[in-house]
């Protein structure tokens, strides 16, 4: 299968694992040794100040962590769009991904224009997307350019669907419980 980095996986509406139901991740990596993603669509109420002082300068005012999936959830992971990509340890598309571990605060504070903090992160081993794929659990999409920043991204699901079109557009309707339909 070809690298999905830089493309969203919207979760099917089968997908119930609680972890990723309703969930859409950006995969920052995907190679034939796994794959790692961001949940983009699951604030938390946690204002980043209260956990990350350090790196509150860097995203929106008023910012909160975002959870970014099940794997390392007490670690922050920064997604940041790079006015200057050499801080970037991984581009995951255009000037957007993730800063070198060796980066300096100051650094960052001039060489990142925007960005969010998420607590951990999503990984899938080697073949395990791609089983997933198959099994359809999920739908590739497309980013638009400015859902990464989204003030509210808990629309984030039904949006990505409902530009697909078609059958998508549907399921973007469908209410999370279908017995209340």
């Amino acid at each position: 299968m070809d690298s999905l980095q830089g493309k969203l996986l919207i979760a099917a509406p089968s997908l119930v694992d609680p972890n990723f139901a309703r969930t859409v991740v950006l995969i920052a990596a995907h190679s034939d040794e796994g794959a790692l993603g961001l949940v983009l669509n699951r604030p938390l109420e946690t204002p980043l100040a209260d956990v990350a002082p350090v790196l509150e300068q860097l995203a929106e005012p008023g910012a909160v962590v975002h959870s970014g999936g099940p794997v390392a959830p007490e670690s922050a992971v920064l997604l940041a769009e790079f006015a200057d990509p050499s801080l970037a340890a991984l581009l995951i598309f255009g000037d957007i991904g993730l800063p070198s571990a060796t980066c300096e605060l100051s650094d960052l504070e001039t060489g990142v224009r925007r960005a969010r903090v998420f607590a951990g992160h999503t990984g899938w081993g080697p073949r395990q997307l791609d089983e997933e794929l198959e099994q359809e659990a999920w739908f590739v999409g497309q980013l638009a350019p400015d859902e990464l920043w989204l003030a509210d991204s808990t629309l984030l699901w039904s949006t990505t669907l409902s530009r697909k079109g078609g059958a998508f557009a549907l399921l973007a309707r469908m209410p999370a419980d279908p017995s209340v339909n």
